[in-house]
């Protein structure tokens, strides 16, 4: 009752509070509590805005690790709680109590020794923006159960309070509570009075443990350097509280108290402002003092001085114990004689031309201004070339064959530190094989010349052209359809430093052709460049390149990848790939030719033979198992057969599902009865059967399945990589009575060409009038399969074997024992065998169907079709010559006609010509006559005309 009460007037003080900035509070600690006791530790937010009933969160902090939060309850979150006070919270031994809207409890019915620790309580944000604190913490305490205090009793009205191992909280105010009770005759106690003690001040003094004081240097001593002493403090206290003292030559220079603060001397706080001296605070055990640039004046005895305090209740530092570290002494060391080493970067010696040529150049001893120059000594040459130099004042200057404008940007010097020089040569070529000098040079102030110290390498510039090889290599020259194979350009072993970009370009050549195509480029600069031939390598070729290599990945091999592969390399120096420089050197590796071939097919049918009898209108199935069969995605395709009870029956094919799992029905099954009777099924992966309904006599025979095994490449061709056939299936019919015996008369007619011709089959005997006859013809020619022509069923309906031989036959029954098959126009295609098999149909079953009982067949026929006398139209126009002339003939009779009558008419137009020249000849001679005085009878001349 006593704690309740205290922590209601605890809640009530906090309620005072004022409003406007939030406050969390929680009880006042340290809190000693026994083990095996109930805790109640409250809180209470005040201050805050939003709802007056605020959300609280508990999580301890553990001694064994005071910055890990472990969540314990939340009033918001039933998930809030670790793992650890899940199930106690579960229970009921850990819960929260809210007394007000603003104010809980945090009981703990069961205190465990694991509960000691920082309890916070938490209070999630209502507010509009955060303003005040938001959590508070108390301590609970590991320590009545674990006997570090304890209560005795040393007589009726005695007690004595015991402290063990007492800590810096235990410090404070102790008073002696007595409480004073009577037992009353029902032997109940009951409460009188009580009465306290004064209170005592207890002061916890903190132990002192002996330490000592070390002092380490970290430096070379010279001149210039820098100079790092440490004072370490070696103790087995944990983070005792201590100041630092430094001490030069036995006068103090620096001091740093325990909470941090730096004083230095005027000085050295000068000299600590000019950033040339540090004074810190390295850890709890650990003091440094730094000098960055030693001097003459900092030579001498150094001494650390550590002081280990505490804080006295004025706020004072008190002084438990001194203790002072040996002296530690600086004394700068005399520079030593210069020297200098040359190498080349990387160290190496060798290069390929097009590479970049490095050399550094050291100088050792003493910080001074140097100069350096650069020379070079070709091969089979002893005059040295100067490549470059450069002053003590930085300016550079670069020799006459190095700074032409075709090599300039070509040779490069810096100074990388006061005594280091780098001299860098790129796109070096064989030329610059040779020995290379480094010449440092320093003024000297007591002697007339500078001071120059030399360093010699040789280096070596190898060609790439003449070195080059590349090889092609793969692992399997001949590939399996549909498989994956892989290409190697490798360049030779020699260049296992041979570092520079490489650009590959993979060719290809055809089976079909004898030119390389381009499949795939990979540029020095990492641009891949696809050919335009075989587009559809892009989406199946993997390329992937290293140094030395470059592996070409082909997925999914078809027939077309069948051919020869090259590859080509190309070298580059290595700034290439920020210019446009051509290839140093090229190579091309031998051809290597890639077979894609069809895998071996490992198919296996069963084989084994069996025998099925059965009853009339019965149904049945036929397997086809599959023993084994290949690996991979391949596909299969089911043909069904069926051989007939007869005499050199062929095998007609019923069914076929194809590798696409598309059913066709064969050319003597397509009709809708026997679609009805067959159908496939695939039972399982490896198990097919064939279902056959309402077995009859015409299904007597025997069976058997052929499975195809099918490969799909990747451009969509399928190829057949096996064929296996399964044993046979004989199907039989048990007796039932029935018999239908054919006439087998041998019978052979020769006919005439276009003439008509009938065939007849007849039956010995004639069953029950309750029994009805189907036949079916068949026509068989020298060299081709055997062919339905027509079937008569049994029910009078005809249906032919193929729609165009409507015409050209026709199938009836002519008596009760005779069946014609009657052509017409015979054709010399007509020629051939001809026989028919009849069926006996009755009744069966209940309800009744029409049933195939019995069948017989009859001999083969045997027709000849003789070739017709021909007529004179007719051998005109079998005569393709004579057809040919007469429709030429009047053509060439008519030309020929054309051109009489053109000479004809060419003929007169001349004749008419001469004599209109002749009349006038004579008129000019009459003329002629007249004028000389010659007499001419003009009538006798006429007369003469007339006459002509």
């Amino acid at each position: 009752m006593a704690g309740i009460s205290y922590v209601a007037s605890f809640f009530l003080l906090l309620t005072k509070l004022s409003i406007g900035q939030r406050e969390v509070t929680v009880q006042k600690g340290p809190l000693f509590r026994a083990e095996g006791y109930p805790v109640s530790i409250g809180c209470n937010v005040t201050g805050h805005q939003g709802p007056s009933e605020q959300h609280f969160q508990w999580s301890v902090y553990l001694p064994t690790n005071p910055t890990q939060e472990v969540q314990i309850i939340s009033t918001k979150d039933a998930a809030f709680s670790y793992a650890v006070y899940t199930q106690r919270v579960r229970s009921g031994d850990v819960y929260v109590e809210r007394v007000q809207g603003n104010s809980v409890l945090l009981h703990i019915s069961k205190l465990q020794m694991k509960d000691a620790g920082e309890y916070e309580c938490h209070t999630p944000n209502t507010d509009e923006k955060y303003y005040g604190s938001y959590s508070a913490k108390t301590n609970l305490i590991e320590r009545f159960a674990a006997s570090d205090v304890q209560l005795n009793k040393l007589g009726p009205t005695t007690f004595r309070l015991s402290i063990e191992r007492l800590q810096s909280s235990d410090q404070g105010q102790l008073f002696c509570e007595a409480t004073e009770w009577i037992q009353d005759p029902d032997e109940t106690w009951m409460f009188i009075t009580k009465k306290q003690t004064d209170q005592t001040t207890l002061r916890i003094q903190p132990a002192v443990k002996d330490f000592q004081v070390n002092i380490t240097a970290d430096s070379l001593f010279a001149e210039g350097k820098p100079l790092e002493l440490v004072c370490l403090v070696v103790s087995s206290g944990r983070d005792p509280q201590l100041q630092g003292i430094w001490f030069f030559n036995g006068t103090e220079i620096a001091h740093i108290d325990a909470g941090g603060v730096l004083g230095l001397k005027n000085d050295y706080k000068e000299r600590a402002s000019q950033g040339e001296l540090q004074v810190s605070k390295l850890g709890p055990k650990a003091f440094s003092l730094k000098i960055f640039s030693l001097g003459p004046e900092d030579e001498g005895a150094y001494r650390c001085v550590v002081a280990e305090v505490m804080k006295t209740r004025t706020g004072s530092w008190q002084v438990l114990q001194r203790k002072q570290s040996p002296d530690s002494h600086v004394h700068l060391r005399k520079p030593a004689a210069r020297s200098v080493v040359m190498s080349t970067k990387n160290k190496q010696q060798v290069v390929w031309e097009g590479e970049t040529l490095a050399f550094l150049c050291k100088a050792g001893g003493a910080e001074s201004p140097l100069s350096v120059s650069w020379w070079h000594i070709p091969r089979d040459q002893t005059q040295p070339e100067f490549v470059a130099g450069m002053g003590q004042d930085g300016i550079v200057q670069l020799g006459a064959s190095y700074g032409v404008p075709s090599y300039h940007g070509n040779t490069r010097l810096e100074k990388m530190d006061w005594a280091t020089f780098q001299l860098e040569i790129t796109f070096t070529a064989i030329t610059d094989s040779g020995t290379y000098e480094c010449r440092v040079s320093e003024k000297s102030r007591n002697q007339a010349r500078d001071l120059s110290w030399t360093q010699k390498i040789s280096v070596t510039v190898k060609s790439l052209e003449s070195s080059l090889q590349v090889s092609l290599m793969s692992r399997q020259p001949q590939v399996m359809l549909t498989n994956t194979f892989d290409l190697s350009c490798v360049v030779r072993a020699g260049y296992s430093d041979l570092k520079v970009p490489l650009t590959v370009t993979w060719q290809f050549q055809p089976a079909s052709s004898h030119i390389f195509h381009q499949l795939i480029r990979i540029t020095h600069n990492g641009t891949i460049e696809w050919g335009n031939f075989l587009s559809r390598f892009q989406k199946k070729t993997k390329v992937s390149q290293s140094l030395f290599r470059s592996q070409l990945l082909v997925h999914d091999a078809t027939e077309e990848e069948t051919g020869v592969y090259q590859c080509e390399v190309e070298v580059y120096d290595r700034n290439s790939l920020y210019n446009n420089r051509p290839p140093r050197a090229s190579a091309i590796s031998h051809p290597l030719r890639i077979a894609v071939t069809l895998p071996e097919s490992k198919l296996k049918v069963n084989s084994r033979s069996q025998v099925q009898e059965l009853s009339i209108n019965s149904n049945t199935d036929i397997e086809c198992s599959i023993l084994s069969r290949s690996n991979g995605n391949l596909q299969l395709a089911i043909i069904w057969y069926f051989s007939p009870v007869s005499t050199n029956a062929s095998w007609l094919k019923i069914l076929e599902m194809d590798q696409t799992n598309v059913i066709k029905t064969g050319d003597e099954f397509h009709t809708p009865q026997r679609k009805q009777k067959f159908h496939t099924e695939k039972v399982s992966q490896d198990l097919f059967q064939l279902h056959i309904l309402n077995v009859e006599d015409s299904d007597r025979g025997k069976y058997h399945c052929a499975v195809e095994e099918w490969l799909l490449s990747t451009n969509g061709t399928w190829h057949k990589l096996g064929e296996k056939k399964s044993g046979l299936t004989e199907l039989k019919l048990k007796p039932t009575g029935s018999k239908v015996r054919v006439s087998k008369v041998y019978w052979t007619e020769n006919v005439t060409e276009h003439r008509e011709v009938a065939i007849r089959c007849s039956l010995e005997s004639v069953g029950s009038s309750a029994t009805l006859y189907s036949v079916m013809w068949y026509w068989n020619r020298e060299n081709s399969g055997s062919k339905l022509l027509v079937h008569l069923q049994h029910d009078g309906l005809l249906e032919y074997g193929e729609e165009g031989l409507r015409r050209h036959l026709h199938c009836y029954r002519s008596s009760s024992t005779d069946f014609v098959l009657k052509l017409h126009q015979v054709e010399m295609e007509d020629a051939g065998m001809y026989w028919c098999r009849v069926a006996e149909w009755q009744l069966h079953g209940h309800p009744s169907k029409w049933i195939n009982q019995a069948s017989d067949e009859s001999q083969r026929m045997v027709l000849t079709v003789l070739p017709s006398e021909p007529t004179l139209p007719s051998r005109i126009c079998s005569s393709a010559p004579l057809l040919y002339f007469l429709f030429i003939c009047p053509f060439v009779l008519l030309l020929l006609l054309l051109i009489s009558l053109l000479c004809l008419y060419w003929k007169a137009r001349k004749l008419s010509t001469l004599r209109s020249n002749t009349r006038k000849e004579k008129a000019l001679w009459v003329d002629l006559k007249e004028a000389g005085g010659v007499t001419t009878n003009r009538r006798e001349d006429e007369e003469e005309d007339e006459g002509n």
